[in-house]
C-alpha cells in the first residue's frame, strides 16, 4: 500500500459506485469506529447554503484570527490540492498528517461502502478532534439534512447563507425544498444566522427554527447590511459599524460579509476583528485576479480573471462584478459541468461580455462537453467559439481583441484545473 495521500485518496474513490449517495448511515458507522471524533471539537460554527459559503467562511476565519483565535476550517471542493480542503489552527494539513488521517480512516472503514467525500469528511473531523484550537468552521457539501458535515450534536452557530436553485436532482425541484435541506443542520437551541432569502426559502428555514427553538438572526429583521459610499455598513442591535468593501470583489460580497460579521458579533469580536473579516479574507477562484504564472505571461496586456461561480445567482453576481468594472472588452473561457444550469448561469452574463471561448473540463468526467457550452451561449446571445484548452482560448482571444478582459470562469473544477497549469 502506498504511503502518499493521493495513493490513498485514489483508493477511496473506488469504495462506492457513486460520487453522490445521500445518506447520513455510514458516516455515523464509521465515526463510531473512530471514537466518535466528532464530539471532541472545538465549538463549531456549521455553514449552508447555495451561495456565498466559502466566501463567508473566509471572512469568519480572518476575523477570528484576528482576535487572536486559532480556528480549524473545512470547505470542498478543493482547486489545487485536496489539502486545501482541511486548515488546521491556521495552516494546510501536512502531507504526512493527511496521510496518517487518510489512512486511519480507510482502515476503520474496513473496505465497506462509503463515498469519497464521507471517509475524508471523517479524516477532517479525526484531524481536527486531535489538534488544539479554538474554532472549527465546517462548509457543508451539498445540501444540509444529510451531508456528511451533519453530524456535530450541538454547534455553537448554524449559518443559512443564500438559498437558490441547483442540485435539484439531490435536493428537491423546488426552492422551498431545497431551502428545507440547508435547514437540516439547525439544531434545537442553537443560533442561525439567516442571510439574504427568497421569501419561499425563509418561511421554510424560519419554520425550522422555530419547531427546533433555535433563535434567529435573519438579514433584514436582526441586522443590515449594504453598500454605503465607498465601504460597506452593517448594523444590528449592538449597533452601526462603517468599514470598508470587502477586498473580495462584487456587491454580493457585502452580503456574504454581514453573514460574517453577524456570526462575528454573536460570538463577541470587537470591531478589528470585524474589520479585518472583510480586509483580510481570502479566497481563490472567487472573482480572482491572476497575476503571475505562464498564462498571465501569455496574456501580455490583457487582464485575466478566474471565477468559480457556476449557477443562475453565481452568473446574475459575476455579470454585477462586470458592470462594476472600468470599460474594457471582455471574453469569457469558460467550461461547466453537465449537471449545472447553463444558460441559466450565462443568461445575465450575456450582456457583459463580447465573446465566449468554451472548453470541455480537463480529467473531468462529469464536463459538459465544449460544444454544448459553446451552443448554450449562443441560445442566450452570445458570440461563441470553442477550444481544445485554456492556452488556445486565450491565444485566439488576443489574436482578436490584445487588450481584453478575460474571465475563466463556469465551474470550480476549472478553476483548479487553471490554477495547477499556471501555478
Amino acid at each position: 500500500m502506498s504511503t502518499g495521500s493521493d495513493a490513498i485518496l485514489e483508493r477511496m474513490m473506488a469504495l462506492h459506485p457513486k460520487i453522490i449517495d445521500l445518506t447520513l448511515d455510514r458516516v455515523w458507522r464509521l465515526l463510531e469506529a473512530l471514537g466518535n471524533p466528532q464530539n471532541d471539537l472545538p465549538p463549531v460554527i456549521h455553514i449552508a447554503g447555495t451561495n456565498g459559503k466559502g466566501s463567508t467562511q473566509a471572512m469568519i476565519r480572518a476575523g477570528l484570527e484576528a482576535a487572536g483565535h486559532r480556528v480549524h476550517a473545512y470547505t470542498s471542493p478543493h482547486l489545487a490540492r485536496f489539502h486545501e480542503r482541511i486548515l488546521l489552527a491556521g495552516e494546510l494539513i501536512s502531507e504526512p498528517d493527511l496521510t496518517a488521517y487518510l489512512d486511519e480512516c480507510y482502515a476503520a472503514n474496513d473496505g465497506a461502502d462509503i463515498t469519497y467525500f464521507e471517509i475524508t469528511t471523517c479524516a477532517a473531523l479525526l484531524a481536527f478532534a486531535r489538534t488544539p484550537a479554538d474554532y472549527t468552521l465546517l462548509e457543508v457539501g451539498l445540501g444540509g439534512r444529510l451531508d456528511a458535515t451533519n453530524v456535530i450534536d450541538r454547534p455553537e452557530l448554524t449559518i443559512i447563507t443564500p438559498v437558490s436553485m441547483d442540485h435539484e436532482a439531490f435536493l428537491g425541484n423546488t426552492l422551498a425544498k431545497i431551502a428545507g435541506e440547508k435547514a437540516g443542520i439547525i439544531k434545537r437551541g442553537v443560533p442561525v444566522i439567516v442571510g439574504p432569502q427568497e421569501d419561499d426559502g425563509l418561511d421554510v428555514i424560519e419554520a425550522r427554527a422555530t419547531q427546533l427553538g433555535a433563535p434567529i438572526l435573519a438579514y433584514g429583521q436582526h441586522w443590515h447590511a449594504g453598500p454605503e459610499r465607498d465601504g460597506m455598513v452593517y448594523q444590528d442591535e449592538a449597533g452601526l459599524l462603517d468599514l470598508p468593501r470587502p477586498v473580495l470583489p462584487g456587491d454580493h460580497q457585502i452580503q456574504n460579509a454581514g453573514i460574517a460579521l453577524a456570526a462575528l458579533r454573536h460570538l463577541g469580536c470587537d470591531e478589528t476583528a470585524c474589520e479585518a473579516a472583510v480586509t483580510q479574507a481570502q479566497w481563490p477562484a472567487r472573482m480572482q485576479r491572476l497575476r503571475t504564472g505562464p498564462l498571465v505571461d501569455q496574456a501580455g496586456d490583457a487582464e485575466l480573471w478566474l471565477d468559480g461561480g457556476h449557477n443562475p445567482a453565481a452568473g446574475a453576481a459575476l455579470a454585477s462584478v462586470l458592470r462594476s468594472l472600468p470599460k474594457r472588452p471582455t471574453h469569457l473561457i469558460c467550461g461547466m459541468l453537465n449537471t449545472k444550469d447553463a444558460r441559466g448561469y450565462l443568461r445575465p452574463l450575456s450582456v457583459h461580455v463580447d465573446s465566449l471561448t468554451a472548453l470541455s473540463i480537463p480529467g473531468e468526467k462529469n464536463t459538459l462537453p465544449a460544444d454544448e457550452t459553446a451552443q448554450a451561449a449562443r441560445d442566450v446571445g452570445m458570440t461563441a467559439f470553442e477550444a481544445k484548452d485554456a492556452q488556445a482560448a486565450l491565444a485566439a482571444i488576443l489574436a482578436r481583441e490584445p487588450h481584453a478582459r478575460v474571465l475563466i470562469c463556469g465551474s470550480l473544477y476549472l478553476a483548479g484545473a487553471i490554477l495547477r497549469e499556471n501555478g
